[in-house]
């Protein structure tokens, strides 16, 4: 996914910035993580006020299985429903629930 291809995505929620990270790219609003692009996926930040939404709407949390004891670790990204990749007023509401974990998360 390109910068360009990501700023549409994004526009409903505003200007976005994209910063290389992991391997892949942190997507930031206002200075604030909002996303990240891995291995050609996007996913959205969320906590446990709206991780249910997404979980509701089918998105899958992002894990891995740890070094350490070989557990599984959860991290506060989600994908983004398949429906929002191709409505921008849909990706607007996810990206802002994902910019208000953020936001929460910064507290």
């Amino acid at each position: 996914m390109t910068e360009a291809d990501i700023a549409d995505l994004f526009a409903g929620l505003g200007p976005v910035s994209v910063r290389k990270m992991f391997g892949g790219k942190g997507i930031y609003h206002d200075g604030i993580i909002v996303a990240i692009e891995l291995r050609g996926e996007l996913m959205l930040k969320a906590d446990a006020e709206c991780a249910p939404d997404f979980e509701a709407a089918g998105c899958r949390q992002w894990t891995y299985t740890g070094s350490r004891h070989g557990k599984l670790v959860a991290m506060p990204y989600w994908t983004v429903p398949d429906s929002a990749l191709d409505d921008p007023d849909e990706m607007a509401i996810w990206a802002r629930k994902a910019y208000e974990a953020s936001l929460r998360a910064g507290k």
